[in-house]
Formats: structure tokens, sequence, C-alpha cells
């Protein structure tokens, strides 16, 4: 009898394990040592990650990073990681996707994605112009909501989704990524430690030679460049201009600005010759509240003579300083040499000595990680999260102003906005 019992327990127990050992195979799960709490997951719709952006940043270096980490850990100990469905519209693309990151799952219908409960959050990194619906239908299934900018490229649309957003109940977010960049975050700190004194200008370079097509293929989707697929250089850069002016110097008052379609015809992916109908540059002007003028060009036309793709200069009555992606240099009223207007002779002066490059203090991720992890805390334990949709919708606000501002030739204000404007 207790030789038939001991028997009995070996075979339960031998069956247990082998089951767990399937289950662990079946859901691509390591087995995890005795007294480590388990990772939890939280499934994560990913549409439009086929494109460059949404490859590279979102998916490889975010969401794939973020899982090789064993996800994030919460207040409460708790580790939950992404669980991904890949969305789009070719599924050749998406089962490579997946097969090459190892994400289990991939999908073509948004409708099925939507309804499946697994999923607590919709993310977006279509074409601008398809935008809007995906979203509305994913506020509409309860779906916490993270969105590439612009959320949408008509600021009344931008508005009613954000109030749409906020009547939901759920979380909702912008990506914002240039605030996370390094160069950009010792530019913050050298403002925050009152070294340039008042703020008195910005001026800031932006761009780079993109090709046409021929001999040397584009580096941009041919949609960026035709207006009716909510392409344009307004559209896609002054989103950003609007949250890092806002963030480093004051809300966005006024704008003067002119937009140019400097190349008129370009060849798309298939090598077709098509005519460009939105602008590829923009010169233009911002007010900020308290007075600082800032100056901002936007080039997908210009040829980089600088150190950087972009460059802020900022100019105050104590010091300057000027920032890239990576890298701050600053110089102080005190070693500003003295420079005397006289063309007819050599300059003795070398301006780019005397400049001294604020230090690396800190190790800087991904930008797109940072605000990714960010946005994850603010679904799973409320953590503060201000790049909402208000704040979407104020970059399409700018949008708007600018885009009026070069069709009436006229400066334009920009009301501070609120979900009841």
């Amino acid at each position: 009898m207790i030789f038939h019992l001991l028997c009995f327990c070996f075979l339960s127990l031998s069956i247990g394990i082998l089951i767990g050992v399937e289950t662990g195979r079946a859901r691509g799960r390591r087995s995890i040592p005795e007294g480590v709490p388990a990772v939890e997951r939280i499934g994560i719709i990913m549409n439009g990650v086929t494109g460059r952006m949404g490859t590279n940043q979102h998916l490889e270096r975010s969401i794939v990073a973020i899982r090789k980490q064993g996800g994030i850990r919460l207040r409460d100990g708790r580790s939950v990681a992404p669980d991904p469905v890949l969305l789009g519209r070719s599924a050749q693309k998406l089962e490579a996707l997946a097969r090459k990151y190892e994400v289990e799952r991939w999908s073509t219908s948004v409708e099925d994605c939507l309804a499946d409960p697994q999923n607590s959050i919709y993310f977006d990194a279509q074409a601008t112009e398809l935008r809007a619906g995906c979203v509305r239908a994913a506020l509409a299934a309860g779906k916490h909501v993270y969105c590439e900018k612009p959320l949408t490229g008509d600021f009344q649309q931008a508005i009613e989704l954000a109030r749409m957003a906020a009547n939901a109940g759920v979380k909702h977010g912008i990506v914002q990524d240039k605030l996370f960049l390094p160069g950009l975050l010792k530019l913050k700190q050298v403002i925050q430690s009152g070294f340039l004194g008042q703020i008195l200008s910005v001026r800031g370079e932006f761009g780079y030679w993109v090709f046409e097509g021929g001999q040397q293929q584009p580096q941009r989707p041919s949609w960026n460049y035709r207006k009716e697929d909510g392409g344009g250089i307004i559209l896609d850069m002054f989103p950003h201009w609007q949250y890092l002016l806002e963030n480093l110097f004051g809300p966005v008052t006024a704008i003067s600005c002119i937009g140019a379609t400097h190349i008129p015809l370009r060849a798309d992916e298939a090598g077709a010759t098509y005519k460009a109908t939105a602008d590829d540059a923009v010169y233009a002007t911002f007010q900020i509240e308290g007075g600082v003028i800032v100056q901002m060009n936007s080039s997908w036309c210009t040829r980089v003579h600088r150190d950087d793709l972009l460059i802020l200069q900022v100019d105050g009555t104590s010091g300057s300083a000027v920032a890239g992606l990576r890298e701050c240099e600053v110089q102080h009223r005190s070693t500003t040499p003295r420079a005397t207007w006289n063309p007819d002779t050599p300059d003795p002066n070398n301006y780019l000595e005397g400049w001294q490059k604020v230090p690396t203090t800190a190790s800087y991720e991904n930008a797109f990680k940072i605000q990714w992890e960010m946005f994850l805390r603010h679904v799973l334990e409320d953590a503060p999260f201000p790049h909402d949709f208000l704040q979407a919708a104020r970059g399409v606000q700018v949008v708007d102003a600018g885009l009026r501002s070069w069709a009436e030739r006229k400066w334009q204000d920009v009301p501070r906005l609120t979900l009841q404007s």
C-alpha cells in the first residue's frame, strides 16, 4: 500500500514538472528560480511598427530592450514586461519582424487586437493621416493610448481626441523624445543653474539633405512630401519645437513663418517620379511668454556644416550655450572675446575657442525607451506623465498657427489651450 502511494506521488510530481516545462515553452518563458518573483506581462498593440521609426526606435530600442532587461520594476516590487502584438497591413513584414525580435504575436486586424482583453495599451506609429480613426477606436475600446506625434494633422480633431481621452478615463500620451536627448538635457541643466542670466534669444538650425531619388536613395518615405498623405516639414517638426521650446524657455505665444517646397519632383520607393505637394523647408520666428525670441530654420534641403543635425544657440546676459543632440558647450560673459568689425584685416580671434563642454555626469539611455518606461509606469502605478493628449493638441495648435501665418503672410497668436478651448 505504501509502495503504491509512493509511486502515485512520484508519478503526479513528474506529470506536474512535465506540464510546467511544456507550458513554459509554449509561452516562450524561461523557468524562474525559486524566490525570484515572476515577471508579469502587459499586452501592447503596436500599430505601424514596420516603418523606419516604428521598427528602430519603438520596437527594437524600446520595447525589445525593456523585455531583455526583464521588464520594469514597480514601486510595490512587481516586475512587468511588455507583451507586444505587432499590427499592420503586410503579413509578410509583420511575420519577419516578429521572428527577428522573438515577438510571439502579430496581426493584420485592428478590430481583433482591440477586442482582445489581453491587450491593455494601444500604440500608434502609422502615417499621420491614418492615426485619428484608430486612436478613436482604441479609446472607445477602453485601451490606454500612446502615440507618435503629431496626434493628427487637424487642430480641431486633435482637441476632440484630447477631450475623448479625458472622458474615457484612460491613460493617454504623446511621444516627445527630444526632451530626453543628452545634449538638450545638459542645456536644461545649464538654464536651471542660472549660468546664462536672463535669456534673450534662441537660434536653431535643423535639417539635412534628403536625396530626391535616382542615384541616391531617399532617407525618408515618399509620403513625407505629399500633403494629401499628411506630409510636410511643418506638420512633422513644429510639434517637436512646441514641446521643446515650452519645456526649455516657456510657452509659445505667437509665430511668424514662411514655408517652401524647394524640390518639386522626387522619386518614390519604387523609383517612380512624383510631384512633391508638401513643404520641405520652413523658416520661423517664435515669441515665447516672457519675451524670449526664437528663430528656427528647419529644412530637408540643406547640407550640414555644423556639429549636429540639430543645433540650438541660447544667448543670455551672463553667458551663452550651444547644444546639439548629445553635447552642449557654454561660454561665460567673463571669457567672451572682444569682437570688432574690421573686414580689412584678419580677425585675431578664434571664436570657437573659449567654449567649455558641459561634462557628462550621468548615463543616458535611448530617449524613446525612457519615455516608454515612463508611460508604462503611468499606466501600471499612476506615475506622473505630463506628455498627454492636451500637450499633443498644443503641438498641432502651433502647426495650425504656422500654416495660417504662411498662408496669410502675417503673425499669428497662439493662445493658452485647455480642454474647454
